[in-house]
């Protein structure tokens, strides 16, 4: 009940009304006294075709509502703003063709019904990432004969961007080339922590928009200049609380400028700078335009986060007028004069997406799909390296012979060579080892900056080779692009954390504290020869992390990849040898299982480095022990049935984004995929429509375009005990979602479409389901612990997801299961090295985990050298220290 209120107070500060009659009810109240509204429907975007129905559905009833309500003319009248991520589920820049085709005929629906009643129509911003394709819909609808006339078409445009004054010329020359006067909202911007984030997170060379306060209100001052030079082509429209930089717009709108009408309007939020707008309205005369949200508690909680972040900033203007140590002057410095004097234009301590780790490491530098000039270079090398061949076979010193060459097929079509591999005979797998066992003294003796140096020149070359790396990943294990990106970068992320890593830890070593007199100095060496195995779902990233590991930790290693991936391992190598790793001290050896127990069952191993499943684990684990000899570590990164537990608390589009991600990416071919969700049953029929909606738009098909959402599994193999498992559930009539594969000419590819099964009991699932199957399992409120229970008795512990807004509840679910990594509120896949470590425990692997601070350790001998330093005839160090 006191929440209910709370937000019942909240609400009516800031949301005009809970629907669009009670919202006109209030605005009538301030209609004629120089105020109109921009109404706002409120809405987080659509996730599912229905959503979008809906939201289409709710626009074009508030424009009737609105139309026979309002008053007056152009632009004194009441408008709409629309978002254009609520009429589609799949607003994003890859999927630009299906958003003109389908998106763009309902903005034009919506606008003609506005035209029709003469309201102002304004298209609301979004990310920086879509704002291309924001501006392709708003050309394409504008161009469109039946709103010729009509002055009321819109567009908002955040200042924070660094485009924002080139995308205002281009509004402007829009206007004059379809002779239409067009309305500019200028706003400061409403997403800067997001976009900061995602930059970060892809990698980028640079931000999208300014990351000083000031430059943005530099920014937004340039535009609004821009904005009143365009008069009366553009009628711009102010957005902001801030009195310094309105005041300033009110300064240069005078500047030649002789009409009576100024030719622009003031805009506020409601419940924000309400004294303010009030003294341009009241003793101005300008007109204020309130934007005014409209919306159910449901649609309500993220737009009040929102709002009251904005005030609470301590660079908001409101902050710093509340604050009684700032003085006047503080508030009046133009941004000019505080980016003056020597300031930097960046933000101290924001570093740029490449910069992000500091000194000790790059990051892996990334790209963004929404940017066209970017995504078209990527798509354009992309289709050049499709088609290319490649090789794979054992490295031989001249004593062995080379085996049969068979084609490896890719699971796209079932029928495309994407090349050959030669597999090692037995004989071969056992020369590898003494190869390495030979090259293994000479390279532990290396010192540690050569090989540091080694790794950083592999990770500058698989970004240079990215294009041709993707095409591979894409063709040989069914990769979609923006997986395939992401595979480099982890890659490219495992051998500069790791090169930062062996710099650290190793080399001359840490000296303990002791007692004086003698010097006890810590060291780690190499172990010998390491054996790493690797799967197929990550045959780039996984491969190349356990190799580099063992070799920065001065081990010579001999590698087997995936027999359904060699191609993409061996490319690997080539640039590890390429990169100063010699040949010797790296063997490449493709295989079979049967490699494998050769190779692991070498008495001569030191250690082992496996990622697979637990089964293979298990009998790796019992070769090592049945050895005689040395007893050496295996380093095993084993699967899970990873939970995600979702209580009635949660966000609904979050969880929906976050499931159909972490079920469904890669094929749901990840260790750390989603295999299991509970959701409370409060909220779990609506829960389950949004997510099957949800998954209802992803797109299965080629790997290569970048529309893909979904791939291939990886082989046939993998196929029929999808297809077996969906099977059984489809005749226990417990599938509650099935998706569509492709045909044509993908008919003979490995495709196996998405599916949601509902489970009675979460005991059902027994075993590992490795692919885009998601399970589903409902629970009481007052039965958290049982859930808990359950995910504790499968054994294993690699990803949980917990989607809750109660820090309590949240506490409780990770107290009790010790899961390797645990994602709260966000999808459970992606982890990045040295951010989130990986690996789990139980069932699910051995530690320590993979880009973690404890793994290189486990790839090392640990060594204790105590010297007697007073040997020589006493103890010159404590003599020296005198008597203070």
């Amino acid at each position: 009940t006191a929440a209910r209120q709370a937000m019942r107070v909240m609400g009516w500060q800031f949301v005009l009304g809970e629907t669009i009659e009670s919202a006109l009810s209030r605005a009538s109240s301030m209609e004629g006294k120089g105020y109109r509204h921009s109404y706002d429907m409120l809405g987080e975007g659509a996730r599912t075709a229905a959503d979008a129905e809906k939201y289409f559905a709710a626009y074009a009833h508030a424009i009737e509502r609105i139309g026979k309500a309002a008053t007056g003319t152009l632009p004194n009248r009441a408008g709409i703003s629309v978002k254009l991520s609520a009429l589609h589920p799949r607003y994003e820049a890859v999927n630009h063709a299906a958003v003109m085709r389908e998106l763009t005929p309902r903005l034009l629906d919506l606008a003609r019904r506005a035209k029709a009643h003469d309201l102002s129509f304004t298209v609301d911003a979004e990310e920086a990432d879509r704002l291309e394709l924001s501006l392709d819909v708003f050309a394409a609808v504008l161009a469109d004969p039946s709103l010729a006339g009509w002055d009321g078409f819109g567009l908002a445009v955040q200042a924070y961007q660094k485009r924002a004054i080139e995308v205002i010329d281009w509004i402007g020359r829009l206007a004059e080339a379809h002779d239409r006067k067009l309305m500019v909202r200028l706003v400061k911007g409403a997403y800067w922590d997001t976009e900061i984030k995602r930059a970060q997170e892809r990698g980028l060379a640079d931000y999208p928009l300014f990351t000083r306060k000031a430059a943005t209100d530099l920014s937004y001052l340039a535009c609004a200049r821009r904005l009143l030079q365009l008069r009366p082509l553009i009628y711009p429209q102010f957005a902001g609380h801030n009195a310094f930089s309105l005041a300033q717009v009110r300064e240069m709108a005078r500047e030649n400028w002789t009409s009576a009408d100024p030719g622009f309007e003031f805009q506020k939020l409601h419940g924000m700078g309400d004294a303010l707008h009030r003294t341009l309205v009241e003793e101005d005369g300008y007109p204020c335009r309130i934007y005014a949200p409209v919306g159910g508690h449901r649609d309500l909680l993220a737009y009040l986060v929102r709002r009251l972040l904005e005030n609470g900033a301590n660079s908001s203007f409101v902050a710093k007028v509340g604050d009684t140590g700032v003085p006047v002057a503080a508030l009046i410095v133009p941004p000019e004069v505080e980016l003056g004097h020597g300031a930097k234009p960046r933000h101290g301590r924001i570093p740029l997406p490449c910069a992000l780790y500091g000194a000790a490491r790059k990051n892996s530098a990334g790209l963004e799909f929404g940017w066209s000039h970017e995504r078209d270079a990527l798509l354009s090398a992309i289709a050049e390296h499709r088609g290319t061949t490649y090789e794979a076979a054992p490295i031989l010193d001249g004593k062995g012979r080379p085996g049969t060459a068979r084609p490896v097929i890719s699971p796209v079509d079932g029928r495309t060579v994407v090349g050959t591999v030669t597999e090692a005979t037995p004989t071969q797998a056992t020369e590898a080892i003494d190869r390495a066992a030979a090259a293994f003294p000479a390279w532990d003796r290396t010192p540690i900056e050569v090989r540091a140096a080694a790794l950083e020149a592999t990770a500058d070359a698989l970004e240079a080779n990215r294009e041709r790396l993707m095409a591979l990943l894409a063709a040989e294990a069914g990769k979609t692009l923006p997986d395939g990106l992401a595979e480099v970068r982890e890659a490219a992320d495992f051998c500069r954390y790791y090169a930062a890593e062996v710099r650290e830890h190793f080399g001359e070593g840490r000296i303990l504290t002791g007692p004086t007199g003698e010097e006890n100095r810590f060291v780690l060496r190499g172990r010998g020869v390491f054996v790493c195995i690797s799967p197929w779902n990550f045959p780039l990233a996984i491969f190349l992390g356990q190799v580099a590991a063992a070799l920065v930790a001065g081990n010579a290693v001999v590698a087997k990849p995936a027999e359904q991936t060699p191609l993409v391992a061996a490319f690997a190598v080539t640039l590890l040898h390429a990169a100063g790793i010699p040949k010797g001290v790296l063997q490449f050896v493709p295989g079979d299982g049967a490699i494998g127990a050769v190779l692991t069952g070498d008495a001569r191993v030191g250690g082992v480095a496996f990622t697979g499943s637990t089964e293979v684990a298990r009998i790796i684990n019992r070769t090592l022990a049945a050895k005689d000899g040395p007893i050496v570590p295996l380093i095993a990164e084993t699967g899970g049935i990873n939970a995600m537990v979702v209580d009635a608390t949660a966000l609904p589009e979050q969880v929906a984004d976050d499931v159909v991600m972490s079920a469904f990416r890669s094929a749901g071919q990840r260790c750390s995929a989603l295999r299991l969700l509970f959701v409370q049953e409060d909220v779990a029929e609506r829960m389950s429509e949004m997510i099957a909606g949800a998954a209802s738009t992803l797109r299965l098909g080629d790997p290569h375009l970048a529309v893909t959402d979904v791939g291939p599994v990886i082989d046939l193999e993998a196929k029929d005990k999808l297809d077996a498992h969906v099977a059984a559930a489809r005749s226990a009539k417990r599938v509650i979602w099935e998706g569509a594969v492709p045909g044509g000419d993908f008919a003979g590819g490995t495709w196996v479409a998405p599916t949601i099964i509902r489970l009675d009991r979460p005991e059902s699932l027994d075993r590992e389901v490795f692919g885009p199957v998601l399970h589903v399992v409902t629970w009481k409120a007052e039965k958290l612990d049982e859930v808990i229970a359950a995910i504790r008795a499968t054994g294993y512990g690699l990803t949980l997801g917990i989607h809750s807004r109660i820090d309590a509840t949240i506490r409780r679910i990770i107290e009790r299961l010790p899961v390797g990594n645990v994602y709260v509120n966000r999808n459970m896949i992606g982890a990045v090295v040295g951010v989130q470590p990986f690996g789990g425990s139980g069932l699910s692997g051995t530690g320590p985990k993979a880009g973690g601070p404890d793994y290189l350790a486990r790839f090392a001998l640990e060594q204790t050298v105590s010297t007697n330093t007073a040997a020589a005839g006493g103890n010159a160090s404590l003599i020296a220290m005198g008597d203070e």
